[in-house]
């Protein structure tokens, strides 16, 4: 099984938050996706930002996330709104 804190941006915390989700390999949150493995988080942890979306599609990639390119990053802040507006 793969550390999932072995990749970038996933600390202990986040990656058992993950687990407890059932994204348990690296492999599992590459077939999920950024998007739904935050949904995910969000069911369980409703301070989850804008930062561990980023973070779960930079370790997806293999960079941190400040690395994430301008137009990844606004795609994502358009899902992150469309989804915390709507609660």
């Amino acid at each position: 099984m793969s550390q999932l804190s072995k990749l970038p941006n996933i600390g202990k915390i986040l990656e058992q938050q993950l687990k407890e989700v059932g994204i348990d390999t690296i492999e599992k949150l590459r077939e999920t996706g950024s998007k739904q493995c935050w949904l995910k988080l969000r069911e369980i942890d409703a301070t989850a930002c804008i930062n561990r979306l980023y973070a779960l599609e930079g370790a997806i990639q293999g960079i941190r996330w400040h690395y994430l390119s301008d137009e990844i990053k606004s795609q994502l802040k358009d899902f992150y709104t469309m989804n915390t507006s709507l609660k």
